[in-house]
């Protein structure tokens, strides 16, 4: 398997043959798809973990994981498909193909969230503890699951010349993971066959440390079942707002240029808004 050369120039760190997998006799094995893995098992280990801190039973969450992370990837690449038809409807049988990328963390979100609140009614246990726990583990899943983008040489932004994390792909592995209208507008800034790109998928990563960090320090400040929800929902909107305007992939709102990322992102950080004002007000009623 060849692989391409990758830098940061800024850094001065260059990858010279970095792949995207390797081979067992003729099936290859992705790494997006073990890095993907491995954030899912961290990201329940990260949940455990917050159920001891705040005296819960962690085998819940063993039992959550189990129906939740297979939901949660088949609701992303339901996402990703819905959003991204034109590239799966001359070979429908390649919605099947997860090996190859296509998953959409959204979609993921949505179909694990929903899938708690079901999961979190039918063991008659608080929905909103159940979550504030559960969103350590799924933003830990996002900062590794996101390093599988890069082994895939995907998931970055636009040109990036003077910014310190600046990454230098190779034009013909960058023109493959962009859109047509992003390609036109980059094919300017092609020196020597490259293009220096922000790595939006290592600022997502970053950022979601930031949250994750945020989360972790208030969980025993926080004044009511939700509010760390209520952090995990504003916070990654508002990062992800940002960083879904760079990016050179977006999936784009049906026959419209309205990246569906930003307007989930707001409504997001709208719905989380509204949450944490109702329990407020719901608290200083009750103390009145």
């Amino acid at each position: 398997m060849t692989g391409v050369q990758v830098e940061f120039p800024n850094l001065g760190i260059v990858i010279h043959n970095l792949k995207s997998g390797f081979y067992i006799f003729d099936f290859k094995i992705a790494f997006y798809g073990m890095i993907i893995a491995t954030g899912m098992i961290l990201g329940y280990f990260m949940a455990e973990f917050q159920a001891k801190r705040t005296g819960q039973k962690a085998d819940l969450y063993m039992d959550l994981a189990l129906i939740d992370i297979p939901i949660s990837v088949i609701c992303a690449r339901i996402y990703y498909v819905v959003f991204a038809w034109n590239e799966y409807k001359d070979n429908p049988i390649s919605v099947l193909y997860i090996r190859n990328g296509g998953l959409a963390i959204y979609g993921a979100v949505i179909g694990g969230v929903t899938t708690a609140i079901i999961f979190a009614k039918l063991r008659k246990v608080s929905i909103g503890l159940l979550l504030d726990t559960a969103v350590a583990g799924l933003i830990t899943g996002q900062i590794i699951g996101r390093w599988g983008n890069f082994f895939n040489c995907e998931a970055f932004g636009g040109y990036a010349k003077n910014t310190l994390l600046a990454m230098k792909l190779p034009w013909d592995t960058a023109v493959a993971h962009m859109s047509a209208n992003s390609a036109n507008e980059l094919s300017k800034y092609v020196v020597d066959d490259t293009i220096l790109v922000h790595p939006t998928f290592l600022y997502e990563s970053l950022w979601n440390i930031g949250v994750l960090i945020i989360i972790l320090l208030y969980t025993k400040r926080k004044k009511f079942d939700g509010e760390l929800l209520c952090i995990y929902m504003f916070g990654y909107g508002l990062g992800r707002m940002w960083i879904e305007n760079l990016r050179t992939d977006q999936l784009l709102l049906w026959n419209t240029n309205i990246p569906v990322s930003m307007c989930v992102s707001g409504a997001m950080m709208l719905l989380a808004v509204g949450i944490y004002i109702y329990n407020m007000t719901k608290l200083k009623k009750t103390k009145a």
